[in-house]
């Protein structure tokens, strides 16, 4: 079986099920696990390499006007791959390329299997379905009943723990909530979001809402970035003359974190995200060797 992947997600969950081998060709974003990075390449963005986030916002919101994409499938190089499997996804047109943007050209025409969980219970289903679709449905249910098992150990650990309110951003200029799955990452991991609601994307907000919420920590993920970037794209938050009054600031709980790899990928690693979330919220009840920097 020859399975083209057009959305991060999709391919680490084809490897995550034992797939990886079935892999022909995958998006220009696909970077995990690290042997996926040799593979064909069959998307493209038109943001420059290093842009920053008021930059890259304006060209998502340029091109959307436009009736555009930041986005581009190479229609040759999918072609090149002839795929009979594609995954691809319905969430978001400014992340990767939509199932909507295919060509009708491929022939034999490839089956097509969207990916549109919006919530962890939506996460775990289109687990299920690539793994029903790529001939692993016994893989991918013990893939879920492990991701399951996880979330249910660290909603143990912190049961009865006290329920910090919390801020996550995922853009910076300008400033956006966390939204979609990220406020169930943060419940389960014993926390309280003051900004996000489960299953609702994200949205932009003023940056007085921030300081008046004044929220017991603050995380830094912005979408698509890793630590490092973060923690470069938070220099213009941290600037900002309120920024050392948050109490979060103050009192040593503001973090940069992978927003990249745990947050803004709705595939396994958001269990990796959650055990992070709650390592920092309840650092007495549960551990992660995952990398945060403090602000």
């Amino acid at each position: 079986m020859r399975v083209v992947s057009l959305v991060p997600a999709a391919t680490e969950i084809a490897c995550a099920i034992g797939a990886a081998d079935d892999l022909v060709a995958v998006t220009h974003d696909c970077d995990y696990p690290p042997r996926i990075r040799a593979l064909p390449r069959v998307t493209r963005s038109t943001i420059p390499v290093g842009a920053g986030s008021r930059a890259i916002d304006d060209a998502v919101r340029g091109a959307a006007e436009r009736g555009d994409s930041t986005f581009h499938l190479d229609a040759d190089a999918l072609a090149a791959a002839r795929p009979d499997v594609l995954l691809g996804q319905t969430l978001c047109s400014v992340c990767a390329v939509t199932v909507s943007q295919l060509p009708s050209t491929l022939n034999p025409a490839p089956d097509v299997v969207p990916l549109d969980g919006g919530s962890i219970a939506g996460v775990l289903a289109d687990v299920l379905r690539v793994g029903d679709v790529l001939g692993r449905s016994h893989e991918a249910a013990d893939l879920v009943a492990s991701l399951r098992a996880r979330i249910a150990d660290v909603e143990r650990r912190v049961a009865g723990a006290p329920r910090p309110t919390v801020a996550c951003l995922e853009w910076l200029d300008p400033l956006f909530n966390a939204g979609h799955w990220v406020p169930e990452q943060v419940s389960h991991a014993g926390g309280r979001d003051v900004f996000g609601r489960a299953g609702v994307p994200s949205i932009d907000f003023a940056a007085d809402r921030l300081y008046a919420a004044d929220p017991d920590f603050v995380f830094v993920m912005p979408c698509g970035f890793d630590v490092a970037r973060a923690v470069v794209e938070a220099r213009s938050l941290r600037a900002h003359p309120r920024w050392q009054q948050l109490r979060a600031v103050r009192e040593g709980r503001a973090y940069a974190l992978d927003g990249n790899a745990y947050f803004s990928r709705p595939g396994p690693r958001i269990v990796d995200g959650i055990e992070l979330l709650a390592s920092i919220l309840h650092p007495d009840r549960v551990h992660s060797d995952i990398r945060r920097v403090a602000l």
